[in-house]
């Protein structure tokens, strides 16, 4: 098995304009978004080893709250999936694959999560 990096922000809650029906629609929407970038790891990580050897995990934070366009309606929550992809794979040449996880907390009616996971490579 070859090394791996997989760098990880969890249940992160970040209000979105989102949704195709009217009562979705006009008002963001609350959203529990986790991310995961695969990339490869440095040779190894030393005590001294710089940040620039890896990547700074605010970075995950920042396309799922800061690089969504304020006003944009996603009509999908899969469009902020891929939008938050595309941020992490233009942001850095390194990240080979990300996972984002999105939970629309709105719509559940007790403890259930509803919502959606999408994965893309950067060759896919």
């Amino acid at each position: 098995m070859a090394d791996s990096l997989i760098l990880e922000v969890a249940d992160l809650e970040v209000d979105v304009l989102t949704g195709i029906y009217s009562e979705e629609t006009g008002k963001p929407q609350p959203l529990r978004i986790s991310i995961t970038a695969h990339m490869k790891p440095a040779p190894r990580y030393e005590p001294e080893t710089p940040l620039s050897a890896s990547k700074n995990y605010m970075d995950l934070k920042f396309a799922a709250t800061e690089a969504l366009t304020p006003g944009l309606h996603f009509k999908l929550i899969e469009s902020v999936a891929d939008h938050i992809c595309d941020t992490l794979f233009l942001s850095d040449p390194r990240v080979d694959a990300v996972s984002v996880k999105i939970v629309k907390l709105a719509i559940a009616e007790g403890a259930e999560k509803i919502g959606m996971t999408l994965t893309r490579d950067r060759l896919g």
